[in-house]
């Protein structure tokens, strides 16, 4: 026994000085994996002339098997458990789908059944419903962030691709809004505005036309979520498809922005007329497969009432095809992201494959709605959906009435894509995730809430709209436990490396964490410091101050009358008799609580709860989200 601990401790000493050493040779070590292999250490860009050098900031090798990523697991990711009611989705999300194997983090699609509470927005209830896909989601939302650099992904794609309905994903989304809590991005995504535009300006919650900043929001910045998709595979037959050259299976990269273009908007399966749609992208190829435009979505309207709530998105995006052996071996997707200016000017994303260039939008691509390429910290997603609107036969087949999907139900089988039902389990195999900086660029920099870009207090504020109420949740991510699993011999708990059993209960070594001391250790470097409430110059014009000195000196006057009243009604009280006729003794006062009238002064009518940035009252809506957008 005292030699197993004696060489337990060696090992863990060994690792921990393997960590110290990877971490003191990085600027952001907090986030590299200490099983990235050194040559990995830093990259240079694809795109020609950048000729800046980068450096590792973030990587997940999921070199250790056994992981899990369920809420409070991990210091990278979340693997969320709740229905997807977005997009027409068939799946229902859960962390037991996301594991660790092999040497990869296995997102695994199956049949299985999860009855979960619906509200039908007819009848105005909640009624018991079932969905008959589970997989997996996993974001770093509010975990690991980064603004700017490359992001680099290896990756094998799920199921058959010849046979559709499977959507695996790997995308980027800000901060400000969490990936299927529909809450959080109402007014939010995917917007990447900084203009004053009174037409946009209650459409979008953080806007530059606000001359005060609410949770240490900047006045007169424009915020929000951009969206940048480096995967979205569509598999399915190869046939012809109208104005494109490229078949299926392929694959998206797109930009999604908000405002978008509000009149001649090309029409889905149709070209854009010149002029009225984004120019100056740049296309490549892959193996001599063209990148082409992706004509079959540009955006969606997201309609809110009252009207003025209502606004237009974009999607810059473009189609590859890939073959087979992307459904067989791992293959490199990489995102080459600038940020623009301070002014919004500039910047660019670049898109490559293998190395080979797929796809470009530069900044003055985006003059067309004024947008610009995103500087938001966003956060990394890997996912595979199965919906309706994704690979699944349109319109729907004569004689099927496609009300319900769910195979071995004869009643449900008519509205599915031929060999679905024979597809699972799929899986979707990502080797390593790596994200590089380029050094001394100040526009680039990790943290989920930065000095330039703030989000924490926002995120707090509004915490309802990031976690399911419905389900119990109290907060939106639990703290990371570190030990505590059940365990009955040390190998259960990384043994002999990462942790040990001890009473029947994992307890971590150094750099470790995770209920089984699996995962290592993740953290920001340079944390910025805790947000300060911004005071905007406009709080002091001349009206404003009036206004405020009238409402002290009514604030005053009002405390006035009612410590006089106080006093009285004190004074009266003292003289009142007991019950046997002789007045109270020892300064006692007898005081009778009466009940209120009515609410509090901080609650609506109907006990709504009154909400201090006048956001529209919120409601339960049923969402459809397209190509991963949500739309209500």
């Amino acid at each position: 026994m005292m030699m197993r601990q004696s060489n337990m401790h060696q090992s863990s000493f060994l690792a921990f000085l393997l960590y110290t050493v990877v971490s003191t040779s990085q600027c952001n070590a907090g986030w590299i994996d200490p099983d990235t292999p050194e040559e990995f250490l830093s990259t240079s860009a694809h795109f020609e002339k950048d000729t800046r050098e980068y450096e590792l900031v973030f990587s997940d090798e999921f070199e250790q098997d056994g992981r899990s990523f369920e809420d409070g697991a991990d210091p990278r990711w979340t693997a969320i458990d709740k229905n997807d009611y977005t997009n027409e989705a068939l799946h229902f999300y859960k962390p037991e789908n996301v594991q660790t194997t092999n040497g990869v983090l296995n997102i695994t699609t199956t049949q299985k059944s999860n009855k979960y509470k619906a509200f039908d927005e007819d009848k105005h209830k909640y009624y018991a419903d079932a969905k008959h896909i589970q997989s997996g989601m996993v974001q770093g939302w509010n975990k690991f962030c980064l603004t700017g650099g490359i992001i680099e992904f290896n990756a094998k794609l799920p199921g058959d691709p010849k046979t559709g309905g499977l959507w695996p994903a790997l995308w980027m989304l800000g901060n400000l809004a969490r990936a299927t809590y529909v809450g959080s991005s109402n007014f939010i995504w995917p917007y990447s505005y900084d203009e004053c535009d009174e037409t946009n300006r209650h459409s979008q919650q953080i806007s530059a036309c606000s001359k005060v900043g609410h949770y240490s929001m900047k006045p007169g910045l424009g915020r929000g979520s951009p969206e940048i998709d480096i995967l979205e595979a569509m598999m399915g037959s190869a046939e012809k498809l109208p104005s494109t050259n490229v078949t299926r299976p392929y694959f998206s990269t797109s930009l999604q922005i908000a405002p978008g273009v509000e009149k001649n908007r090309p029409m889905m399966g149709k070209l854009p007329k010149k002029g009225h749609w984004y120019e100056d992208v740049e296309y490549g190829s892959y193996n001599g497969n063209k990148t082409q435009l992706n004509p079959f979505f540009y955006g969606v309207k997201l309609e809110h009432k009252p009207k003025q709530y209502t606004y237009q998105s974009d999607a810059v995006s473009a189609n590859t095809h890939v073959g087979k052996d992307f459904f067989e071996h791992l293959h490199q997707y990489r995102v080459e992201w600038e940020p623009p200016k301070k002014d919004g000017t500039g910047g660019y994303l670049k898109w490559f494959l293998d190395g080979q260039f797929l796809f470009g939008v530069n900044g003055d691509t985006l003059k067309l709605t004024n947008t610009k390429i995103p500087d938001e910290p966003m956060y990394l997603l890997m996912n595979t959906a199965v919906a309706s609107s994704w690979g699944f036969p349109k319109p729907c087949p004569e004689g099927c009435k496609c009300t319900c999907y769910e195979c071995g139900n004869p009643e449900c089988t008519c509205g599915l894509p031929d060999g679905f039902c024979e597809n699972f389990p799929a899986s979707f195999e990502i080797d390593y995730i790596r994200a590089y900086q380029a050094k001394n660029d100040p526009k680039q920099n990790v943290g989920c809430s930065t000095v330039d870009r703030p989000t924490d207090r926002f995120i707090k504020g509004h915490k309802k709209n990031y976690m399911n109420t419905e389900e119990g949740q109290k907060e939106p991510l639990l703290p990371v436990r570190r030990g505590g699993a059940y365990c009955i011999k040390d190998t259960h708990c990384g043994y002999p490396t990462k942790g040990r059993c001890l009473a029947s209960r994992c307890v971590c070594e150094d750099a470790f964490t995770g209920p089984r001391c699996l995962s290592h250790f993740g953290f920001d470097d340079n944390p910025p410091p805790p947000e300060e409430i911004e005071v905007s110059r406009y709080e002091f014009l001349p009206a404003f101050t009036t206004m405020l000195i009238f409402a002290g000196v009514a604030f005053i006057a009002f405390m006035g009358l009612f410590v006089i009243r106080r006093r009285r009604d004190v004074e009266k009280y003292d003289s009142l008799p007991t019950n046997h006729g002789s007045p109270l003794s020892g300064g006692m006062v007898q005081v009778m609580q009466q009940p209120n009238a009515g609410n509090g002064s901080y609650q609506r009518e109907g006990g709504a709860p009154f909400n201090p940035m006048g956001a529209v009252e919120q409601k339960t809506v049923t969402y459809c989200v397209i190509d991963q957008r949500m739309v209500s």
